[in-house]
């Protein structure tokens, strides 16, 4: 069984003393494709199929480690007192809103890379700002032969995805 672990496979710079704050942030329900609604790790095969690689699996539902884990990597890099889900407690007011649908997270059929491809919207919580939606891809190499290896290249490209959407957050912040 194989789980995307929660520290970031990268360096972590957290938020200097004196920096401006990154607003307060919720991260509403994500979505996933109903091939990640599993616990097998799948892998290309061919040019239309995928195959569950035997006798290995996710110990965690995607559906429960992608938000949780990507939750964990922003509250790191935006600041943990910043980073919500609902029910937000009382007293936070929260600046933005970040929506995320899933639409691919899997290995090349060489298995080199695993790619990971979100459509996320980002609302600015007053209406101030008009939403903000793109879709974003990004990669991670897969360093090695093993499943193991495919596992970690999945944890990569969930924090890659968190830095994008930071500096997409801390810009977007109102003054």
């Amino acid at each position: 069984m194989y789980q995307l672990r929660a520290e970031p496979p990268g360096a972590v710079t957290p938020p200097a003393a004196g920096t401006a704050v990154a607003p307060s942030l919720q991260l509403l329900a994500m979505s996933l494709p109903e091939l990640l609604e599993r616990d097998a790790i799948l892998v290309p095969q061919g040019r239309a199929g995928v195959q569950a690689l035997a006798g290995h699996r996710w110990a965690e539902p995607l559906r429960d480690a992608l938000p949780r884990v990507l939750r964990q990597d922003l509250a790191r890099v935006l600041g943990v007192a910043q980073v919500w889900v609902a029910p937000v407690p009382a007293g936070v007011a929260v600046q933005q809103q970040l929506r995320l649908d899933v639409l691919s997270l899997q290995a090349d059929e060489a298995r080199r890379a695993v790619t990971l491809q979100v459509r996320w919207t980002l609302i600015d919580s007053s209406g101030a700002l008009p939403a903000l939606t793109r879709v974003e891809t990004v990669s991670a190499p897969v360093q090695g032969a093993d499943v193991d290896a495919i596992a970690v290249a999945h944890r990569l490209a969930l924090w890659r995805l968190a830095e994008v959407l930071a500096v997409q957050i801390k810009s977007r912040a109102l003054p």
